[in-house]
């Protein structure tokens, strides 16, 4: 079975991407093929673990009808502008479409060098690539938008670093791989034609309703800023950090997409920071939501341009869509926040009412995690549930709280049944926790053993189920056991 590619990024452009070859590697071994997802984007599993499969999967063939790029972007890092950058360890394959209609990016992070490489090996180790295929499908299974992982395979070939490590190649699908980054790249050239080019065929493959806009170019704009204030809120929900959120990192679709110094908070702290570079907090969790406007601020500027001809005609247009950010981001974070309290109904009081939820966690080192997943649990009367009460290092100080959110509840008509079977549903019990990864990660790379890598993987796939034969997983981590310095893998 041939994979049925189409490439139509190739047809925009070249100033976009480059031609690439993937570079063959020495023994490629399956580690895992993702057959749910396999089987969603219509591809033979028998096929893909078959010996043509993982040729394809490796970089050592390339499939029939794929014409292999490596995509042109710049980025903002850290807030200082890199006007070249680009996909130095990746290589799309090409694009299939689904039954639904539907087009994903297939593409090999880790194949080899590319003219973006600067002075990289562009390959990847085993470690990133497991903590990726981990963390982003954990993500769908929280139901957030994100990248997916296809297949992971290991190289029989060492990468040095610091030190030498096994080598990876991990198959990533997407909506797109189109950033940010990538309306910076083609803007800094000053080749409007192409920026044109790009951005029709971001509204005809992400937002067509653009198309039929009085100002196209200023619709899709307002629909990207919607979609990443969606997406924001949906991290801030469930406790995720990306970690480096650059320009480059930041992807037109509204998926999240490369993972790596990225979490999830166990105790609550929104100053909490997972990029060992970010001395200065650019990233923490409680930032997101500014770096996300800070970011399309970056696009914006990128398109005004075409928004319209006189420039500050332009601004002012686009600036008044990336105000109405904190009410488009408001709108859906509220909407979660208040499912995972169990409120069916909005009330004015609701915001102060997770506020101070999320205050008196912070103060009480709770975990993040399992204090909403607890919340649900019986609690005597006039008190609070038991397991909820454990996890806070003074009680106490959640009396006064507890008391306001059982008035609250008061306005509600669902049975407390009900409520708590659609909070479980919306609190997980599992999430992919730092300490975990780093464990799998140790044991596929001293010992050569994958074993606890499926298994949070098959325990991940259903976050929101009780599983208490897997109980172990839904744990903090103890003092010893938690992970200080995290980088990008490059």
């Amino acid at each position: 079975m041939a994979i049925a590619f189409e490439s139509t990024y190739s047809a925009l452009p070249e100033t976009l991407f480059s031609p690439v070859q993937p570079s063959a590697v020495r023994q490629p071994v399956l580690i895992r093929l993702n057959e749910a997802l396999a089987d969603e984007l219509g591809l033979d599993a028998r096929w893909l673990k078959g010996a043509d499969g993982l040729a394809a999967l490796s970089g050592n063939a390339i499939p029939e009808a794929s014409t292999p790029i490596a995509l042109a972007y710049a980025g903002h890092q850290f807030g200082n502008f890199v006007p070249r950058l680009g996909d130095g360890r990746a290589i799309l394959l090409g694009e299939i479409l689904r039954e639904d209609g539907a087009r994903r990016d297939i593409q090999l992070k880790g194949a080899g060098r590319t003219p973006y490489s600067r002075n990289g090996d562009g390959r990847a180790a085993l470690g990133p690539v497991l903590r990726e295929y981990i963390v982003s499908e954990a993500m769908a299974a929280l139901g957030v938008p994100t990248t997916r992982a296809l297949a992971a395979v290991a190289t029989g070939e060492r990468v040095q670093r610091e030190t030498g490590l096994p080598g990876a190649v991990l198959t990533r699908v997407a909506a797109s791989h189109i950033r940010v980054g990538t309306f910076q790249y083609v803007a800094a050239t000053g080749d409007h034609a192409a920026l044109r080019s790009l951005a029709d065929y971001v509204i005809a493959r992400h937002y067509p309703s653009a198309a039929e806009a009085e100002n196209p170019y200023l619709a899709l704009f307002e629909q990207i800023l919607r979609a990443q204030a969606a997406l924001i809120a949906h991290w801030m929900s469930i406790g995720f950090i990306h970690g480096v959120m650059n320009t480059d990192n930041m992807a037109i679709s509204g998926e999240t997409i490369d993972y790596g110094p990225c979490a999830f908070l166990d105790t609550y702290e929104p100053t909490k920071v997972f990029s060992s570079i970010d001395q200065f907090g650019r990233y923490a969790f409680g930032n997101q939501p500014r770096i996300a406007v800070w970011n399309l601020a970056r696009l914006a500027e990128a398109l005004l341009t075409l928004i319209a001809d006189d420039p500050d005609t332009a601004a002012a247009l686009a600036t008044e869509r990336l105000q109405g950010f904190t009410a488009q981001f408001d709108g859906p974070y509220l909407a979660r926040m208040r499912t995972k309290l169990g409120l069916a109904t909005a009330r004015p009081e609701d915001a102060q009412l997770i506020a101070d939820f999320l205050q008196t966690m912070r103060e009480g080192q709770a975990d993040f995690t399992l204090a909403f997943r607890q919340l649900s649990q019986p609690a005597p009367e006039n008190g609070v549930p038991t397991p909820l009460a454990a996890l806070f290092s003074n009680p106490d100080t959640l009396n006064d709280w507890a008391a306001r959110y059982r008035e609250r509840l008061r306005y509600e008509t669902v049975s407390p049944e009900e409520r708590r079977q659609a909070m479980d549903q919306a609190n997980p019990r599992f999430i992919p926790r730092n300490h975990q990864i780093e464990a799998v990660i140790h044991a596929a790379v001293t010992e050569n053993d994958y074993t606890p890598f499926h298994k949070l993987i098959a325990v991940l796939t259903h976050p929101f189920a009780e599983q208490p034969e897997n109980a172990t997983f839904a744990t903090p981590p103890a003092p010893e056991e938690e992970v200080h310095e995290t980088f990008c893998g490059t």
